[in-house]
């Protein structure tokens, strides 16, 4: 095959799409695809070369990306290269505009995409350029400033795209960047690891976000596919580094899910090269508890991890591809998290964290199905194949099978749908159908005999559909499923149920699955004539007898539904006369269901259903809505699978009764139609939709039927008429597949030579497909042809005349004429060639040839006859003007033209809308029934036809690149007078058509523009309200097509947004039409959401032409364009120069339009803000603003609308930005800097040559000298992990641009800035407007402000501090909020803004603010507290704190002095916090220091102080971090911070009473004692652990440890509110430090501690301990399960606890046995059974003779006790398995059944047990009851049934 392909090709494709070779003109494809492939070549080439990337690249490039949608990879290898790295390097343009980038970035993604194709020998790609375009885009530095505007919303394209599979994504540009480079990923070069890691290594700094930043880099960029042998130039270099970072975090920090990618990639990529053991254990634990799931009874959630979980598709990549090996230790890891976590799955649990768990389940067999086919099915490739030590075995699979059943099984009925149950079980019976079918039938059979619960039926059908293919075709592993086949179809048959919709729906898909799958023939025969069967094959056989039997019952099953779903029954005369959705749905279903079945019958089957049908159809009469098009549906679906033999009985009876019914002259003039009539016209119209030379026969009947009924009065009678036209046109003159058989050929051999039995499941096979094509004979075409002069003709002129005044025509006659004329189009378009016309010259101006290219489809047009296309547009051209000027109201008709006009435009035979939905049905039937075990297209062979079907549409719906001639250009002026004409729905249906060509041809939105907006023009005075409206919806454009208004080009743009802005001052304009209002809302809020920076520059580089050139000589097909001369290439580097240039007078051509409309004073105020709206979108990071531009936003600071105000703050902010001059940057040597030497491995943390950047008091810059000579650094990650290559730091001052310029050195634009902000008239205004408040109580410190501000004092230095210092103080001194918070804007753009001041401007900066700040902080209130916090912060943000060390200095005065009151010491709290989180790891000296001032302060009586402290101590303590290769930090330690406060908290330690806050919360004259001093402390402590929980890196479990005791002794058992603060938080903290991440070597001690306590005297701490216990364990499980002396200590702990003298410590510790038994951490052994046995034979003493009165002996004694204990274990493990019963389960009851009557509470405990089995089992008792004995089952009946009920 391949070899005769490369013949005729001349090359040997990449990768074609198979389906083309199976089109009934396969033969022609190659020479269309090399003539087009050639042009590409040619013209990309050229274009690049020429440097035309628009419209030539980009014209090519999209014709590139259709041709591979049209013929797949069909291009040599050596092309495909080329094309690549052209590609690569158009889109790494630097200045290329984003949504040209997009673009070409699509392409280059489906290029790269099938990455077997390349291996690395052929194809490198660089990574730098990726990530500085990366970079570029995703981490903006402008963008913020609003000087780039990204596409970022999601914006759905155009339908068309929607084949490029799989690619549908969100279409941000961030997502086609991850794509494109995880595309590009596998072909970087081998050093790219290395310079990867030097690149980003010096990011790494955890207390920053720019460990964010280089971990998502790493993720997306490291290349995990390099072969064995480079492995120490890839992951081996970072692999232990990473590993051992991700072990050592705890708290989910952002990042770590980033990691956590990165290793289910690199695991999967590299199967059997890594060790993973050490660590699977942590893994799953990790896995476990990123699900969240709800544990104990109070689940206190820390809210990060909430929002940080790990993403489910990699978690389940790096479960696959862990499983197998050597080891088999994830299996039995894994095993363990389902076990533990199965119970979650049952139906009646639900919360958040289900859709995790279901997304696990339906993921996971899916991957491990992928990973199968890879390892046994997949083609070897380049790519490492697996080791065959690490394949997975057959036993790995039955281990994986076995260990997902039960959560599956258990998922089926859940709340969110069974789909995903199903989608697992299809996946799990590939690889083990004898496992997962038996179960899954076991719940079906009796779901289909239950009529109680639908939900169940529904449930259990969807299952069986995913695993159909299975069942059926058996196999050695399942011989025995196909004789489940016919029981199951007849049981289903009830399931065909009128009064149950969602019933019927899945059964019909039901029964349509599995009857695609078998071919319905009885073959009871071989049982007598064929002696080589299995025992299996007679089954089958003689089971094989009931299908006529079950196609007889379903054809009656769908009678009844349809009798019962007659208009007449199911809704009264005045309601709607069309179907309802449920009933189009259902009657969807019936038809393919029905269709199906007849397709796969034998011909006897199908000739006693036919009869049947016949029968039905002939002997009722039905109406025409509903039940009628369900009966001619199936009568259709009859015609279809054999017309001979169906036509022979329909058409002669239909056009008799036809025919004698309108023998009359009357009924062709009636109004309402004889129902029998119009029944048969319908029958007839259907049962014709068949192939087109079955037609032939029978065409002189259908011929004068037509003329009898086309001119019918009554309009139902006639669009029958119509129909039955339409379809005759059709079937004769279009391309399809005449047969969907599972079989080619059918199943009409004998039986004796063919089984079919043997064919049941079989996939098609795609070479030996044998499609019967209809294709159209002459005699059909010659026959519609004729149809059409008959009919068509006439119709035509009749309309022509009454168009031209000549004849007069009813308005019925005018619509029945065109109904006609539109299903002839309908019927024939295929026919009929496209329209001719001039091409329309000078739209755009290229030096590359733009053509459009034509398809083949089948059919030669004929060009000796008339073309009806013509013919029927000029009529309705002339049509369309006479209803306009004569009867503009006639809104039927004109509806009829616009659908008229669409068709003429694009129908080709098949619409866009029906393909798409044809090609969605085709992507869900093909999922639900793929094998994606085995690949290789193994689909069913109906489904295969259809994909070749949908390959012949495709090609006919291609119309991407039209060119527009004249006649196109008639027709959109015609849609445009139709788009603006005066009734709404005749102009939003013409919009519509119009902006589906305007999509279709090429640059016609430059043609059209000017014409729309001749109504917008307010010179145009004759414009009405309702043409203004229709201009305005064209310029808004629909939600998915072109939007005029919005063009990205520069010449649209500059028309379109004045001429909007103009309007204002149309006459048609009413601000009062709140329709028009919302409309110029809608546009520009459109505008603004769809605006992406349009570029000015053009360039493409050199580089690119040399491959370009490349692309042009090399290969087949060779290109038939000239190679380009030296004068085009000059002339093509002229031009690209002269079309940079010109966008840059369009540029400020715009600008100046729109500002020439801002000054007419008539303009109304809405549009004068839509113009300030669209200036804000011109401002642009490679161009500055105009002057008269600046000038007009600086004013419009002081405007009165707030509106205006904010537009301008932000644009001011830019142009700030834009003015900037650049400071000069040197490299630095940090290493020569400190005259340490760097260290040679990975040291991080605080090291001798990174000390140097640390604040240190005695050594700070506080002289000129000092200042000019200490290196600032700014940034706060530099030096903390290690040091960059090159450290670029600002060069000295003397070098930098000079400041505090005299006004005449000043640039034009920064003048305009500098008067106004000197003039004190402005600034007053200006500070009046900024302390106003907004919303009230909304609003929050402004950061747009803080841009606008920092720009003024980094541009021009101190020049405005004069005249702002008075305002500032007065400001400061006002409590107002508003007040205060626009002073907080101003001081903190000042601190980041003297950023390159010299020393003595700092300075003395400083000496004005150190007073502000303190007077602002003693004048805090609630409402500012946050500002200013945000103000201290936004002010130390990257900037060096040698710098800032006046703040620091004023901050630590003394935050905590009582003076105002608590509340502002809390403040300044908050704000020291702010600046000094803002610093991490360079201001140990300050930490120090602030802990050693707040540690006597710890005593605080105030609550808000204590939360202040508390949150303030995590951020001292946030540095000290355990990870790997970091050093001891500098910064406070909390080991020596516990110890200090343990001997404080001494008196609470010791003693032993209860602890009441009895702590009076007046400060108290005199000394407290110590333990009130101690509470008061230990409150504090708590508000800090709280706190910390959730943000450190790292837990510090040792020091925890030793604070446990004492907060178990406080904390309450109780759920309740009530409680005082203390033991609240006491409880919090308990809650949280129990979901911490332990490590194998931590869990001893802990355990060691709670044992310690389990023995305390206090019952509550001995409860405490168990829930604690339940929530540790749990949330660190297989760490636990991985220890077995952990295990054995726990279990210790609990079956001791079992015995406390408590009741409530007894009730817990058995509820924690039984959690512990049901997650299987513990397991009922042989020995735990027979303790709790021996203790519940412990004997009570015998209750003595007492006299009446005496009093009862309370206290239980030791041997009550140790009875109690035994029964609560006995009742613990009945509760640990709720759904099920395991074998030990009866004789346990049994035992407990014996102590029903024991004393309190041992009878309670029983009762209690009983109740709860009753009460879980009682859903499945019927399968639960088969696990015990009848005499068991007796004692059970008379246990639970209440014994109260005889009494």
């Amino acid at each position: 095959m391949k070899k005769a392909q490369s013949d005729t090709l001349g090359f040997v494709p990449q990768k074609d799409i198979v389906y083309n070779k199976l089109l009934p003109y396969a033969d022609r494809l190659d020479e269309e695809s090399n003539d087009i492939l050639s042009k590409i070549k040619g013209n990309l080439g050229r274009a690049v070369q020429l440097r035309e990337i628009w419209p030539g690249v980009l014209f090519w490039t999209r014709k590139l990306s259709t041709y591979m949608r049209l013929y797949g990879r069909k291009f040599s290898k050596e092309d495909h290269v080329l094309f690549i790295k052209l590609l690569y390097e158009l889109v790494t343009i630097p200045r290329l505009e984003i949504s040209m980038m997009q673009g070409l970035a699509r392409l280059l993604i489906n290029l790269l995409k099938k990455r077997e194709l390349l291996s690395r020998e052929d194809l490198e790609l660089p990574w730098r350029p990726l990530y500085e375009l990366h970079d570029r885009i995703l981490f903006s530095k402008t963008e913020h400033l609003g000087l780039n505007w990204f596409p970022n919303s999601p914006r759905p394209r155009s339908s068309s795209k929607l084949i490029m599979l799989k690619l549908v994504q969100r279409c941000s540009v961030e997502n086609v960047l991850k794509t494109l480079v995880k595309s590009c990923r596998p072909y970087f070069s081998e050093s790219a690891t290395q310079e990867m890691l030097d690149e980003w290594r010096p990011l790494f700094c955890p207390f920053d976000v720019t460990m964010q930043r280089a971990i998502s880099y790493f993720e997306l960029f490291l290349p995990t596919t390099l072969p064995p042998e480079l492995h120490q130039k890839g992951f081996k270099l970072w692999f232990d580094e990473l590993i051992n970072l991700w072990v050592s975090v705890q708290n989910l920090p952002s990042w770590e899910v980033h990691l956590v990618n990165l290793f289910a990639r690199l695991a999967n990529d590299n199967i059997g090269y890594i060790d993973w053991d050490p660590y699977i254990p942590k893994i799953f634990t990790r896995i476990l508890r990123s699900l969240n799931l709800p544990v104990g009874t109070s689940p206190m959630m820390v809210p990060r991890y909430v929002t940080n979980a790990y993403d489910i598709s990699h978690v389940v990549l790096w479960i696959s591809s862990l499983l197998g090996g050597p080891s088999k230790q994830a299996q039995a890891q894994l095993s363990g998290l389902f076990n533990s976590i199965t119970s979650f799955f049952h139906p009646s649990n639900h919360g958040r964290w289900l859709m995790k768990l279901m997304k696990l389940l339906q993921r996971l067999p899916a991957s491990v199905v992928r990973r199968l086919h890879r390892e046994r099915y997949r083609k070897p490739t380049w790519l490492t194949p697996i080791p065959d030590s690490h394949k997975l075995t057959e036993d790995d699979i039955t281990d994986f099978v076995e260990s997902m059943m039960q959560p599956v099984l258990l998922a089926m009925f859940s709340k969110t749908g069974s789909l995903d149950a199903a989608q697992a079980l299809q996946n799990l019976a590939l690889m083990r159908p004898e496992l997962v079918i038996p179960p899954v039938l076991e719940k079906t059979y009796p779901a289909l005999e239950t009529l109680t619960e639908p939900h169940q039926l529904t449930a259990t059908l969807s299952c069986m559909i995913g695993v159909a293919r299975s069942l059926v075709s058996g196999g050695q592993r399942f011989p025995e499923g196909p004789t489940h086949m016919l029981p199951l179809l007849m049981r289903a048959l009830p399931g065909v149920d009128p009064n149950d919709f969602s019933k019927c729906m899945i059964t019909f898909q039901f029964i349509a699955t599995f009857v695609t799958l078998v071919p319905l023939v009885d073959c009871s025969s071989a049982l007598h004539e064929r002696t080589d069967l299995t025992e299996v094959e007679r089954e089958m056989c003689s089971a094989s007898a009931e299908f006529e039997d079950f196609v007889l019952q379903f054809m009656d099953r769908c009678f009844a539904l349809i009798d019962s779903s007659t208009l007449e029954q199911t809704r009264e005369e005045t309601e709607t006369e069309k179907m309802t959705h449920l009933e189009s749905l259902v009657e969807l279903g019936l038809s393919s269901t029905f269709s199906t079945i007849l397709t796969q019958c034998s011909l006897d089957i199908f000739k006693v259903a036919l009869e049947k049908v016949f029968n039905f159809a002939t002997t009722n009469i039905f109406e025409t809505r509903v039940a009628g098009r369900m009966v001619a549906d199936m009568c259709r679906a009859a015609s279809k699978c054999h017309p001979a033999e169906s036509l022979k009985m329909f058409v002669p009876h239909c056009c008799n009764q036809i025919n004698q019914i309108v023998v009359n002259e009357e009924v062709l003039n009636e109004e309402e139609l004889d129902k029998e009539l119009m029944w048969n016209l319908q029958l007839l119209s259907e049962v014709t939709r068949v192939d087109g030379d079955k037609i032939l026969p029978y065409r002189s009947d259908l011929v004068q039927i037509l003329q009898l009924t086309l001119h019918l009065k009554c309009k139902q009678g006639y669009t029958l008429a119509c129909n039955l036209l339409h379809h005759i046109l059709r079937s004769s003159v279009l391309i399809y597949p005449t047969e969907y058989c599972s079989v080619p050929g059918g199943f009409h051999q004998q039986i004796s030579d063919y089984i079919p039995i043997k064919d049941w499941g079989r996939p098609g096979d795609l070479w030996n497909l044998d499609i019967r094509w209809h294709v159209p004979s002459v005699e059909e075409t010659s026959f519609a042809f004729y149809l059409l002069d008959l009919i068509l003709q006439p119709e035509l002129q009749r309309l022509q005349r009454f168009a031209q005044g000549e004849q007069d025509m009813s308005r019925d006659d005018v619509l029945q004429s065109l109904t006609i004329v539109q299903h002839c189009l309908l019927g024939a378009g295929g026919l009929m060639p496209p329209l001719k016309g001039e091409p329309i010259p000078e739209l755009v101006q290229s030096m590359v040839n733009l053509d459009e290219t034509t398809l083949y489809t089948g059919t030669a047009y004929d060009e000796s006859r008339e073309n009806y296309r013509d013919a029927i547009c000029s009529v309705m051209r002339q049509l369309l003007h006479y209803i306009l000027e004569h009867s503009e109201d006639d809104t039927k008709s004109l509806f009829s033209i616009i659908k008229i006009i669409s068709d003429l435009l694009h129908f080709k035979g098949s619409h866009k809308h029906e393909f798409d939905s044809r090609w969605k049905s085709f992507n869900l039937v093909k999922k639900s029934m793929e094998n994606r075990l085995h690949g290789r297209k193994q689909h069913i062979r109906a489904l295969l036809i259809d994909r070749v079907m949908l390959q012949h549409e495709l090609r006919k719906l291609t119309v991407e690149g039209c060119q527009y001639r004249s006649i196109h250009q008639e027709l959109m002026r015609d849609l445009l007078r139709l788009s603006t004409s005066t009734y709404s729905q005749v102009r939003s249906r013409a919009q519509n058509v119009l902006f589906t060509a305007l999509g279709t041809y090429n640059f016609c939105c430059r043609d059209l523009i000017p014409h729309v907006l001749q109504f917008l023009n307010p010179e145009n005075s004759s414009v009405t309200q309702q043409q203004f409206k229709g201009a305005l919806y064209c310029l808004l454009g629909n939600h998915n097509g072109v939007c005029l208004a919005n063009l990205h080009d520069w010449e649209c743009i500059a028309l379109t947004w004045p001429a909007i802005v103009r309007s204002g001052l149309s006459s048609a304009m009413s601000l009062e039409k709140p329709s028009i209002v919302r409309l110029f809302d809608d546009l520009a809020d459109k505008i603004h959401r769809q605006y992406e920076t349009i570029g000015i520059d053009f360039s493409i580089p050199g580089e690119c032409c040399d491959v370009a050139k490349q692309l042009m000589v090399t290969g087949s097909p060779f290109p038939k364009e000239p190679v380009l001369s030296a004068e085009e290439a000059a002339e093509g580097l002229k031009r690209q120069d002269a079309k940079n240039f010109e966008s840059v007078e369009k540029y400020k051509q715009l600008i100046g339009d729109l500002l020439d409309r801002l000054s007419n004073r008539n303009m109304p105020w809405k549009f004068e803000q839509i113009s300030i709206g669209f200036l804000s979108l011109l401002l642009r990071d490679d161009h500055q603003l105009p002057p008269p531009a600046v000038l007009f936003f600086v004013k419009s600071l002081n405007h009165d609308s707030l509106y205006v105000r904010k537009v301008a703050i932000s644009a001011v902010a830019g142009i700030m930005k834009q003015i900037k001059r650049p400071h000069k940057k040197v490299p630095v040597s940090p290493s020569e800097l400190c005259g340490v030497k760097e260290p040679s491995g990975i040291v991080a943390g605080d090291r001798p040559d990174n000390q140097w950047l640390q604040y240190n008091s005695s050594n700070l810059p506080r002289t000129q000298q000092d200042w000019d000579r200490c290196v600032f650094v700014e940034k706060t990650h530099w030096g903390y992990y290690c040091w960059p290559r090159k450290l670029m730091m600002y060069a000295p001052l003397e070098e930098q641009p000079k400041q505090n310029l005299t006004r005449e050195e000043m640039t034009e634009r920064e003048q305009i800035i500098f008067d106004h902000f000197s003039d004190p008239v402005f600034i007053n205004q200006f500070i009046e407007y900024l302390s106003l408040e907004d919303r009230k109580g909304k609003d929050k410190f402004s950061p747009r402000r803080f841009c606008l501000f920092k720009g003024l004092f980094r541009n021009f230095g101190d020049a405005f501090l004069p005249l702002l210092q008075p305002h500032m103080e007065r400001l400061v001194a006002d409590s107002h909020e508003s007040k205060q918070r626009c002073v907080a804007e101003i001081i903190s753009g000042l601190i980041r803004g003297c950023k390159h001041w010299s020393y003595t401007k700092v300075e003395s900066l400083w000496v004005l603010l150190c007073p502000l700040l303190r007077t602002a902080l003693s004048n805090i209130t609630v409402e500012t507290y946050a500002d200013w916090g945000t103000c201290i912060a936004t002010a130390c943000e990257s900037r060096d704190p040698r710098k800032l060390h006046w703040l620091f200095e004023m901050l630590m005065e003394s935050p905590v002095n009582g003076e105002g009151g608590s509340f502002v010491d809390a403040c300044r709290l908050y704000v020291l916090q702010g600046g000094l989180a803002q610093q991490e790891w360079r201001v140990p000296e300050l930490l120090h220091r602030l802990l050693q001032y707040l540690e006597p302060k710890l005593t605080q009586v105030y609550k808000n102080v204590r939360e202040r402290i508390g949150s303030v101590l995590t951020y001292i303590f946030m540095i000290d971090v355990n990870l790997p290769y970091t050093q001891p930090t500098t910064s406070p330690r909390i080991s020596d911070f516990t110890e200090r406060i343990l001997l404080q908290l001494k008196p609470l330690t010791e003693g032993d009473e209860e602890i009441q806050n009895h702590v009076v919360e007046e400060n108290e004259v005199g000394e407290q004692d110590e333990r009130t001093q101690a509470i008061k402390l230990l409150k504090t402590v708590l508000k800090w652990l709280i706190a910390s929980a959730g943000r450190s890196f790292s837990t510090p479990v040792p020091e925890q440890l030793r604070l446990l005791p004492l907060l178990f002794k406080i904390a309450p058992v109780e759920n309740d509110d009530s409680y005082d603060e203390l033991k609240r938080d006491a409880k919090t903290c308990l809650s949280l430090m129990s979901q911490g991440l332990l490590y194998s070597e931590q869990i001893p001690m802990v355990l060691s501690a709670l044992q310690e306590i389990a023995g305390s005297s206090s019952w509550h701490a001995r409860y405490t301990v168990l829930t604690y216990l339940q929530i540790m364990v749990f949330y660190n499980l297989f760490t636990f399960m991985s220890d077995q002396k952990a295990v054995n200590d726990v279990r210790t702990l609990v079956i001791k606890l079992l015995e406390d003298e408590q009741l409530e410590v007894r009730e817990m510790a058995a509820t924690t046995l039984s959690g512990f038994l049901q997650c299987n951490f513990l397991s009922m052994d042989a020995p735990m059974q027979a303790h709790f046995e021996a203790l519940c034979k412990t004997c009570l003493p015998k209750k003595r003779k007492r006299e009446l009165g005496s009093i009862v002996d309370t206290i239980p004694s030791a041997d009550l006790v140790r009875r109690h204990a035994g029964v609560l274990g006995l009742s613990a493990c009945i509760l640990s398995s709720p759904y099920d019963v395991p074998t030990w389960m009866p004789q346990l009851l049994m035992d407990l059944s014996a102590h029903l009557n024991d004393t309190q509470p041992i009878e309670m405990t029983v009762k209690k047990t009983l109740s709860n089995f009753r009460r879980t089992h009682h859903d499945n008792w019927q399968q639960h009851k088969q696990q015990f004995t009848d005499d068991q089952l007796l004692v059970l009946t008379d246990l639970l049934v209440s014994p109260c009920y005889y009494a």
